[in-house]
């Protein structure tokens, strides 16, 4: 194997892993649909989930207990929240999607439904009419 042929398969490497990091940051920081949850709206319903339990059938102690783990497992990750530079990711993005879009054969609309916004694949330089 040749240095060139090791280099470019290291820079696709390279490109690969900028393009996954910014998709990933973009998927975790999507926007959820209905009202936002708090770490006190959390600490209400667990309450609520503790006051229904006494009564419920066993069916019912069942769900409610999922519905705990499940909201003990949110409240966990809302503490545990790093931020997230999108400002970098993007930067590195901008670069790599162009080649690795081109390589990899991936369209415009692609890298749309993917989440990716129109301005940021203007600064990659991918347009609707390029095959980039």
């Amino acid at each position: 194997m040749t240095d060139e042929h090791k280099a470019a398969l290291a820079a696709g490497r390279e490109q690969g892993a900028a393009v996954r990091r910014y998709l990933d940051a973009l998927e975790a920081n999507r926007p959820k649909r209905g009202r936002k949850r708090t770490p006190d709206s959390i600490a209400k319903r667990l309450s609520s989930i503790d006051e229904k339990m006494k009564s419920a059938n066993s069916l019912a102690k069942l769900q409610l207990t999922q519905e705990r783990a499940d909201l003990e497992t949110e409240l966990a990750s809302m503490r545990s929240t790093t931020t997230v530079d999108l400002t970098s990711l993007e930067g590195e993005f901008v670069k790599a999607a162009s080649s690795y879009g081109s390589r990899k054969g991936i369209t415009y609309s692609t890298w749309r439904s993917a989440g990716v916004s129109a301005p940021v694949l203007k600064k990659a330089g991918i347009s609707r009419g390029s095959a980039d």
